[in-house]
């Protein structure tokens, strides 16, 4: 399988992602977020105001995914294939959602309790490079066009 279709098959079936974000004093930060795939570049998460990594996000777009294939986190971690995605993060306002709400509730049934919840926001990650690792000696670094 070529990198571009297994970053895609990650991108497609992962539910969750570590987020990493950039603190306001320039440090980097991580969280456990989850995510849901609009486009083969973009994916989307349902946030609170009140989370640290949105408090960063206003801050600075700049943003960064870990993904793990489905399977991967049994056994030996290391050995299964795992995607780190480079790019930014936007907020979408109300109203202009439409398509983040209706792909994220999908994933993510049990999100529609407080999708509404006023400090609650969509927000899009825009992929602008995957650093693909999937097994030993296997590891690519593909660009935005190429996936």
């Amino acid at each position: 399988m070529s990198a571009s279709a297994t970053i895609s098959e990650i991108i497609q079936s992962a539910s969750v992602a570590s987020l990493g974000t950039v603190t306001v004093d320039g440090g980097p930060f991580v969280s456990l977020v989850t995510i849901a795939a609009t486009t083969p570049t973009t994916m989307v998460m349902l946030l609170s105001g009140l989370a640290v990594h949105t408090k960063n996000l206003v801050v600075s777009p700049k943003t960064s995914l870990l993904l793990v294939q489905p399977g991967g986190e049994g056994g030996d971690p290391l050995a299964g294939a795992r995607v780190s995605l480079v790019g930014s993060t936007i907020r979408l306002d109300r109203g202009e959602d439409t398509v983040a709400r209706s792909t994220f509730l999908a994933k993510h049934v049990s999100a529609s309790m407080y999708a509404d919840f006023g400090d609650f926001s969509f927000f899009e990650f825009t992929v602008d490079h995957a650093h693909l690792v999937a097994g030993f000696g296997r590891i690519e670094t593909l660009s935005a066009d190429q996936l």
